[in-house]
């Protein structure tokens, strides 16, 4: 490959392609590179220093029970997790089909018109929520969010951290007087049901109330708790949030989890992240594919209403696995069984004499205890038998109970009450009583209308017809397991094994995000090794690995740039400056922080225009805050400039925030922080083989320089921070942390020279491809020497005289088995390619062999041989029952169709559904399970 390119060495490449003055001059001080076996051996013995409590903590984190058909052929299974996010609908319609299965079942729980595909956390779920509300609020001008008093802290962490940002108020008082501070500056006001303490409540005539003044209403709740409870959207709210991750996701000290938010109908347009909605192929049947894509920040930028990057998909198609598994009867029993311990756990503390904080109840109990000493005996004593409950200074404890618990665990608890001692009564004779029970869930709160009522969900409840299911949903699905998914800025690269299989340790995934950190010192390692290394490798003095995905960390980036300069007087500062070739997330994630976006355009070449970046640095030099760029470019470049343009923005009194999205590119060659960068945040889904999932999970940790370190996030809640860091960007203190050991593992196999390997592997394959490709498609842009760096964008728009699309060449490449690269950005017309240095000479070989074939294809309609509609492109994919029908009026063969290539007869990928109509769906909207009837209409 080097020869193929004029090389003879790859540092002769790679010096044609870095600029010398650009290289890092010190060698990177990682541990040496270890082997596979020895590095699980090395991660079991830090893991092993994790005490895994039983913890009845709750604060919207339960136990439970994975099912081991869903562990195994879901969260284990490389054809589920290695998937991208599902933009090429046509070989996505598996796991849309489960996100869609996800949607349905959270507005038929909640009782709501429409739901998403999944958000990050239940905090974060709750700031989406706030934002909706506040952009749909016609009192325009009102500024306060008020919120209830019994929401869980950790939710108020991140709302505070939201609303200081966007210059709002958050008001938190008594939830039991509510009404009474409904006044014309509030816009919304948020209920936890169950409340934090476990208290229900009908809240029917408070959000009347509300509505009444012109308030909108957001209820946080409890999806297992709505098997039994009456649904909030039976009580009026607007919006429902809340976190899916008692339905079958392990508690993971935090994450990741799917969390999820139903709007009323009149609010689908604004309501944030994915939403899959169901339209019609090319021949009439129907298909699944992303809706309302005109809200997201790829498109609207700055002015956006959804955010790419805040989805879980993974998590929620495991949560919504474990409806289908289970189906309604089967969660009505498990919250049943869950309720029924409840109220036996109640009556047991009665009967030793506790008085109750609350007699209605679904799955938690807040306990008086009387004094601080008789709290801190109960707490010592659950400490010696394992067990964590949830301490409330002064005096007294929450317990959460969850699917999990068992009638011995009831015993376990009511001894730690009764001293350590055995109880003076019997608790069989106790389960007598609960016929008739008073405490637990009040008669006018209880469900009356069945929920999840489609076929989906009443038809696989044997691990037989579930593990066909999800065999026949993955097979309608393209995956690394299959071929090279060539996405440019998206690094798709291999999650090895070795480095996925602690992920369900249960060392890692048991632990609750807040047991006692003295249980926790296995995570207290793997957090500082990572910290020290993503350190290390970018150049930097600090680390926060609470951002739980990539936009979370260009938020998290952008607040301790504004909190350093508030902390330096310099607070005014707003404005700031974005490269028009930015990623769509960068100026909605500037004005989230709440900052000005001020575009500064590029030149013909797509670099930075640095006359003009001077120009607005001058104009805008007494309220410059912070300049983003993306390095290498998002055109695939090396940009000499950057040294210069990092010392103009520092010049004029800014910050500078480097998105890692291309981090891949720089590893082990260059850091960000001897660039000029004063923060930078790390796609851990990327550049650190945590693996897209479908469209999430993901980690995006940020690194600052060293006077920015003081203001890393903080999280009140988690114990982290201080009076000078920023609050709290995610629920979890560390935000996924049982997926940080899948980059610890991948940092500790390859060592420095394993990671340098690797980037100059990547650049080497990428510039392989683009000299490959030259004679057919041009590539856009290059460096002064005429290499791309990690990636490389190819030029179609001279195809669109003949009447071919970019489009038409991504659908056909499903025909020849590959995922289509990036069409259209961040240019109109073009394909941005990036190979990653995970696969061989023959994977790339093949995917350019594809590409050149469609060359000739185009170029058939070029000399008049075929007319454009006619073509394969303008039919493609073509799926295997539009090749067996009886009829065929194409002037090409259905061999030419579907067996372009000798290798598609070796291992041929069907899709599942023709072109999808993306128009139909958005006109005719539909984001639930539709009826038989709904299909065929």
């Amino acid at each position: 490959m080097l020869s193929e390119l004029g090389f003879q060495t790859m540092e002769q490449l790679i010096a044609a392609t870095i600029p010398g003055s650009l290289r890092s001059k010190s060698s990177f001080q990682l541990p040496e590179a270890i082997s596979e076996s020895e590095a699980l051996n090395e991660l079991k013995r830090i893991a092993s220093n994790n005490r895994i409590y039983k913890s009845y903590i709750g604060m919207g984190y339960s136990d439970c029970e994975t099912p081991k058909v869903i562990l195994r052929n879901i969260l284990e299974n490389p054809g589920w997790y290695t998937q991208y996010t599902p933009y090429q609908a046509e070989i996505a319609q598996g796991r849309l089909e489960a996100l869609l299965n996800f949607q349905t079942m959270v507005t038929e729980m909640t009782g709501m018109d429409i739901a998403n595909a999944s958000l990050l956390d239940e905090g974060t779920a709750a700031v989406e929520a706030m934002s909706l509300c506040h952009s749909s609020c016609k009192k325009k001008s009102a500024s306060v969010f008020l919120v209830g008093d019994q929401t869980h802290p950790q939710t108020l962490d991140v709302l505070r951290t939201r609303t200081e940002a966007q210059d709002w108020v958050l008001k938190v008082v008594p939830e039991d007087t509510l009404a009474d501070y409904f006044t014309d500056e509030v816009f919304a006001v948020l209920i936890q049901y169950p409340n934090t303490l476990g208290g229900v409540k009908d809240w029917t005539s408070t959000i009347q109330s509300a509505h009444d003044a012109g308030i909108l209403t957001v209820l946080a709740t409890d999806l297992l708790a709505l098997t039994l409870m009456r649904p909030p959207g039976e009580m009026g709210a607007d919006v429902v949030i809340g976190n899916s991750q008692r339905f079958g996701v392990p508690l993971g000290f935090g994450g990741p989890h799917a969390a999820f938010i139903a709007v009323r109908d009149s609010f689908k347009r604004n309501l944030p992240g994915r939403l899959v909605g169901v339209t019609k192929d090319s021949n009439g049947k129907p298909a699944y594919r992303l809706a309302l894509q005109t809200r997201e920040q790829h498109i609207r930028r700055e002015k956006a209403t959804s955010n790419i990057c805040t989805a879980q998909a993974l998590l929620a198609i495991t949560a919504s696995m474990y409806a289908v598994y289970h189906g309604p009867q089967g969660l009505k029993a498990i919250g049943s069984r869950v309720a029924a311990f409840t109220q036996l756990l109640a009556l047991g503390l009665q009967k030793l004499g506790f008085e109750l904080g609350n007699t209605s109840f679904f799955d938690t109990l807040f306990v008086r205890l009387g004094s601080r000493e008789a709290l801190e005996k109960v707490l010592m004593v659950a400490d010696e038998n394992n067990i964590n409950l949830r301490s409330l200074n002064p005096d007294s404890v929450g317990i959460s109970l969850d699917e999990t618990t068992h009638f011995e665990d009831v015993r376990a608890l009511l001894e730690v009450f009764n001293g350590g001692l055995s109880l003076p009564f019997s608790l069989e004779a106790l389960e007598s009583e609960l016929v008739g029970c008073p405490l637990g869930i009040p008669e006018e709160l209880k469900r009356t209308e069945p929920c999840l009522k489609h076929s989906v969900f009443n038809r696989y409840h044997t691990e037989t017809e579930l593990l066909r299911y999800i065999f026949r949903l993955q097979s309608r699905d393209l995956s690394l397991a299959f071929s090279m998914i060539p996405l440019g800025s998206c690094t798709m690269k291999l999650n090895a094994t070795s480095e996925l299989i602690p992920m369900t340790w249960p060392e890692f995934n048991g632990a609750h995000p807040f047991a006692s950190p003295s249980q926790m010192e296995g995570y207290r390692i793997l957090f500082q090794n990572l910290q020290e290394w993503l350190a290390e490798i970018t150049g930097f003095n600090g680390v926060s690995l609470q951002p739980n995905s990539g936009a979370q960390g260009e938020y998290a980036g952008l607040l301790v740039i504004r909190r350093y300069l508030q902390s330096q007087g310099q607070g005014h500062r707003n404005v700031c400056l974005i490269p028009t070739s930015a990623h769509g997330t960068n100026p909605a994630s500037a004005v989230l922080a709440g900052l000005k976006v001020v575009p500064v355009p590029c030149d013909d070449l797509g670099n930075i225009d640095v006359a003009a970046l001077k120009a607005k640095a001058e104009e805008y030099s007494d309220s410059l805050a912070a300049f983003m760029v993306t390095y290498p470019s998002t055109h695939g470049v090396f940009e000499e400039s950057i040294r210069e343009v990092c010392k103009i923005i520092h010049q004029h009194g800014g910050q500078v925030y480097m998105d890692g999205a291309n981090l891949n590119a720089q590893v082990g060659l260059c850091r960000p922080g001897e660039l000029g960068a004063d923060v930078c945040h790390m796609n851990l889904h990327k550049t650190f083989c945590i693996p897209h999932g479908g469209g999430g999970p993901g980690m995006g940790p940020i690194a600052v320089a060293a006077h920015l370190t003081p203001h890393l996030p903080g999280h009140v809640t988690g114990g982290l921070g201080n009076d000078v860091s920023v609050g709290a960007v995610a629920a979890a203190p560390y935000g996924s942390p049982s997926i940080l050991p899948i980059s610890w593992m991948y940092i500790r196999m390859m060592g420095a020279k394993g990671l340098r390997q690797s980037t100059e592997l990547a650049i080497l394959n990428a510039n392989y491809m683009a000299h490959v490709l030259k004679p057919f498609y041009p590539v856009l842009y290059r460096g002064k020497e005429g290499r791309v760096a990690h990636e490389c964008i190819i030029d179609l728009r001279d195809f669109k005289k003949f009447g071919v699309e970019v489009e038409d060449v991504a659908k056909r490449l499903i025909d020849y088995g590959y995922h289509a690269p990036t069409i259209s950005w961040p240019q109109p017309g073009t394909m941005m390619i990036e190979p990653t240095e995970s696969e061989s000479k023959e994977e790339l070989d093949r995917f350019c062999d594809a590409m050149i074939s469609i060359h000739g294809e185009i170029m058939q309609i070029k000399d008049g041989k075929i007319a454009a509609e006619q073509s394969p492109l303008k039919h493609a994919p073509h799926t295997a029952e539009v090749i067996a029908s009886a009829s065929w009026d194409h002037p090409y063969s259905r061999e030419e169709a579907v067996f372009p290539t000798s290798w598609t007869r070796e291992s041929k990928f069907w899709p599942h559904v023709g072109r999808v109509d993306n128009v139909y769906g958005d006109r005719n909207l539909v984001c639930t399970c539709p009826s038989v009837e709904e299909i065929a209409e």
